[in-house]
Protein backbone atom coordinates (compact mmCIF):
# COMPACT_ATOMS: atom_id res chain seq x y z
CA UNK A 1 0.00 0.00 0.00
CA UNK A 2 1.29 3.45 -0.82
CA UNK A 3 0.14 7.04 -0.66
CA UNK A 4 0.86 9.29 -3.63
CA UNK A 5 -0.19 12.74 -4.79
CA UNK A 6 -3.27 13.19 -6.97
CA UNK A 7 -2.62 12.92 -10.69
CA UNK A 8 -4.76 14.23 -13.52
CA UNK A 9 -6.68 11.19 -14.71
CA UNK A 10 -7.54 10.00 -11.16
CA UNK A 11 -10.87 11.86 -11.14
CA UNK A 12 -13.17 9.02 -12.27
CA UNK A 13 -11.60 6.49 -9.90
CA UNK A 14 -11.90 8.94 -7.01
CA UNK A 15 -15.58 9.45 -7.79
CA UNK A 16 -16.10 5.67 -7.68
CA UNK A 17 -14.43 5.54 -4.25
CA UNK A 18 -16.54 8.47 -3.05
CA UNK A 19 -19.77 7.03 -4.43
CA UNK A 20 -19.22 3.48 -3.20
CA UNK A 21 -18.09 4.59 0.26
CA UNK A 22 -21.32 6.53 0.66
CA UNK A 23 -23.64 3.94 -0.90
CA UNK A 24 -22.06 0.86 0.69
CA UNK A 25 -20.65 2.10 4.01
CA UNK A 26 -22.40 5.33 5.08
CA UNK A 27 -25.74 3.81 4.10
CA UNK A 28 -25.85 2.09 7.50
CA UNK A 29 -26.22 5.51 9.16
CA UNK A 30 -28.25 7.44 6.57
CA UNK A 31 -31.55 6.90 4.79
CA UNK A 32 -31.69 6.00 1.09
CA UNK A 33 -32.99 9.52 0.38
CA UNK A 34 -29.97 11.05 2.17
CA UNK A 35 -27.54 8.72 0.40
CA UNK A 36 -28.90 9.57 -3.06
CA UNK A 37 -28.84 13.32 -2.31
CA UNK A 38 -25.25 13.06 -1.06
CA UNK A 39 -23.94 10.87 -3.90
CA UNK A 40 -26.36 10.79 -6.83
CA UNK A 41 -26.19 7.90 -9.25
CA UNK A 42 -25.70 10.40 -12.08
CA UNK A 43 -23.17 13.17 -11.80
CA UNK A 44 -21.47 15.64 -14.08
CA UNK A 45 -17.80 14.60 -14.29
CA UNK A 46 -16.66 18.11 -15.28
CA UNK A 47 -17.29 19.89 -11.96
CA UNK A 48 -16.05 16.81 -10.07
CA UNK A 49 -12.76 16.87 -11.99
CA UNK A 50 -12.32 20.58 -11.29
CA UNK A 51 -12.97 20.01 -7.57
CA UNK A 52 -10.45 17.15 -7.37
CA UNK A 53 -7.80 19.21 -9.17
CA UNK A 54 -8.43 22.02 -6.69
CA UNK A 55 -8.32 19.74 -3.62
CA UNK A 56 -5.17 17.90 -4.75
CA UNK A 57 -5.89 14.91 -2.50
CA UNK A 58 -3.51 12.21 -1.38
CA UNK A 59 -4.38 8.93 -3.08
CA UNK A 60 -4.00 5.53 -1.40
CA UNK A 61 -3.27 2.59 -3.69
CA UNK A 62 -3.30 -1.12 -2.95
CA UNK A 63 -1.62 -3.17 -5.66
CA UNK A 64 -2.14 -0.34 -8.14
CA UNK A 65 -5.86 0.06 -7.32
CA UNK A 66 -7.08 3.32 -5.81
CA UNK A 67 -8.37 2.36 -2.35
CA UNK A 68 -9.02 5.79 -0.85
CA UNK A 69 -8.21 9.47 -0.93
CA UNK A 70 -8.13 12.45 1.40
CA UNK A 71 -7.00 16.06 1.36
CA UNK A 72 -5.96 18.72 3.80
CA UNK A 73 -6.21 22.36 2.78
CA UNK A 74 -3.65 25.02 3.80
CA UNK A 75 -5.95 26.22 6.61
CA UNK A 76 -6.21 22.71 8.07
CA UNK A 77 -9.64 21.81 6.67
CA UNK A 78 -10.10 18.22 5.49
CA UNK A 79 -12.68 18.49 2.72
CA UNK A 80 -12.71 14.87 1.50
CA UNK A 81 -11.76 11.66 3.29
CA UNK A 82 -13.06 8.46 1.69
CA UNK A 83 -11.99 4.82 1.72
CA UNK A 84 -13.27 2.37 -0.85
CA UNK A 85 -15.88 -0.10 0.36
CA UNK A 86 -13.67 -2.76 -1.26
CA UNK A 87 -10.84 -2.08 1.23
CA UNK A 88 -12.47 -1.83 4.68
CA UNK A 89 -10.38 -2.16 7.82
CA UNK A 90 -7.14 -2.69 5.91
CA UNK A 91 -5.29 0.38 7.18
CA UNK A 92 -6.11 2.64 4.23
CA UNK A 93 -7.82 5.27 6.42
CA UNK A 94 -5.03 5.14 9.00
CA UNK A 95 -2.38 5.73 6.34
CA UNK A 96 -4.33 8.63 4.86
CA UNK A 97 -4.82 10.20 8.30
CA UNK A 98 -1.11 9.80 9.07
CA UNK A 99 -0.28 11.49 5.75
CA UNK A 100 -2.62 14.37 6.58
CA UNK A 101 -0.85 14.81 9.92
CA UNK A 102 2.56 14.77 8.20
CA UNK A 103 1.40 17.44 5.75
CA UNK A 104 -0.06 19.53 8.58
CA UNK A 105 3.26 19.39 10.44
CA UNK A 106 5.14 20.34 7.26
CA UNK A 107 2.81 23.31 6.63
CA UNK A 108 2.83 24.42 10.28
CA UNK A 109 -0.93 23.85 10.64
CA UNK A 110 -2.00 23.97 14.29
CA UNK A 111 -5.60 22.76 13.90
CA UNK A 112 -7.34 20.21 11.70
CA UNK A 113 -11.08 20.47 11.06
CA UNK A 114 -13.58 18.48 9.02
CA UNK A 115 -17.31 18.12 8.52
CA UNK A 116 -17.59 14.43 9.37
CA UNK A 117 -20.40 12.00 8.60
CA UNK A 118 -22.03 10.00 11.38
CA UNK A 119 -20.30 6.95 9.96
CA UNK A 120 -16.79 8.42 10.10
CA UNK A 121 -17.06 10.17 13.49
CA UNK A 122 -15.74 7.20 15.52
CA UNK A 123 -12.74 6.91 13.16
CA UNK A 124 -11.90 10.62 13.50
CA UNK A 125 -12.37 10.39 17.29
CA UNK A 126 -9.75 7.60 17.44
CA UNK A 127 -7.30 10.10 15.95
CA UNK A 128 -8.03 12.72 18.61
CA UNK A 129 -10.74 14.76 16.89
CA UNK A 130 -13.56 16.15 19.03
CA UNK A 131 -17.05 17.16 17.98
CA UNK A 132 -17.36 20.94 18.04
CA UNK A 133 -20.84 21.28 16.58
CA UNK A 134 -23.58 19.09 15.13
CA UNK A 135 -24.57 20.34 11.70
CA UNK A 136 -27.51 19.79 9.38
CA UNK A 137 -26.47 20.71 5.83
CA UNK A 138 -29.07 20.41 3.07
CA UNK A 139 -28.21 18.94 -0.31
CA UNK A 140 -30.81 18.67 -3.08
CA UNK A 141 -33.48 19.54 -0.51
CA UNK A 142 -32.45 16.74 1.86
CA UNK A 143 -30.86 17.23 5.29
CA UNK A 144 -27.71 15.14 5.75
CA UNK A 145 -26.51 15.48 9.37
CA UNK A 146 -22.81 15.59 10.16
CA UNK A 147 -20.51 17.11 12.78
CA UNK A 148 -17.78 19.69 12.67
CA UNK A 149 -14.83 17.95 14.28
CA UNK A 150 -11.55 19.52 15.33
CA UNK A 151 -8.14 18.41 16.48
CA UNK A 152 -5.65 20.84 17.94
CA UNK A 153 -2.09 20.04 16.92
CA UNK A 154 1.10 20.89 18.70
CA UNK A 155 2.49 24.05 17.22
CA UNK A 156 6.10 24.19 16.27
CA UNK A 157 8.09 26.28 18.66
CA UNK A 158 11.22 28.00 17.39
CA UNK A 159 14.25 27.30 19.55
Amino acid sequence: MNIRPFQTGDEAALYRVHHEAIHRIASRDYTPEQIHAWAPLRHDPGPWAIKMRHLRPFVAEVDGVIAGYADVQPGGYIDHFFVSADFPRQGVGRLLMERIHEEAAYLGITELTADVSKTAQPFFARFGFDIVELRFPVRSGVTIPNALMRKLLLSRVAV
